[in-house]
């Protein structure tokens, strides 16, 4: 099991929230995850799409994903927590969607970073896209890292 593997393992159980809303985490990589969402009907809104809150759950999951995937080799020692949030909704959102998440910095630069000053700021851009691989949701989520 490789460290991103046990990270997966891990965040589903840390984020029951994600979980109870169906989101699945697809894959983890250093400062980078891919999260899915099936559209079901307990989270659809009023006109049977994607809501909005469900997309939000996908968009921050995958994004601390990403966080941790940069931070793997410490993340353990680390208490992160999402300091900021901006969500554009570019279009109605029917059907499994698929999110992509990246940090804006290299990992071991946020680690170096934690290091030195025993706190980081940065932040995690995510796209999401629907079936026929259009962006329905752009997202940047700003995590505080900061040592346990």
């Amino acid at each position: 099991m490789t460290p991103y593997d046990m990270i997966k393992s891990h965040l589903d159980q840390a984020v029951p929230f994600a979980k109870h809303v169906g989101v699945v985490l697809q894959e983890i990589g250093d400062g980078t995850a891919s999260a899915m969402l099936e559209q079901r009907s307990e989270i659809e809104n009023h006109i049977q799409t994607q809501h909005a809150g469900a997309m939000f759950t996908l968009g921050e999951a995958a994004s601390g994903a990403a966080m941790a995937g940069a931070l793997a080799p410490i993340i353990l020692g680390l208490r992160p927590v999402a300091r900021n949030a901006k969500i554009t909704y570019k279009k109605i959102a029917k059907g499994t969607l698929t999110a992509h998440a990246a940090c804006d910095q290299p990992g071991q630069a946020l680690q170096d970073a934690l290091k030195a000053e025993g706190k980081a700021d940065f932040e995690v851009k995510v796209d999401i896209r629907d079936a026929e691989d259009e962006t329905v949701v752009e997202m940047a989520v700003t995590w505080h890292v900061r040592s346990a």
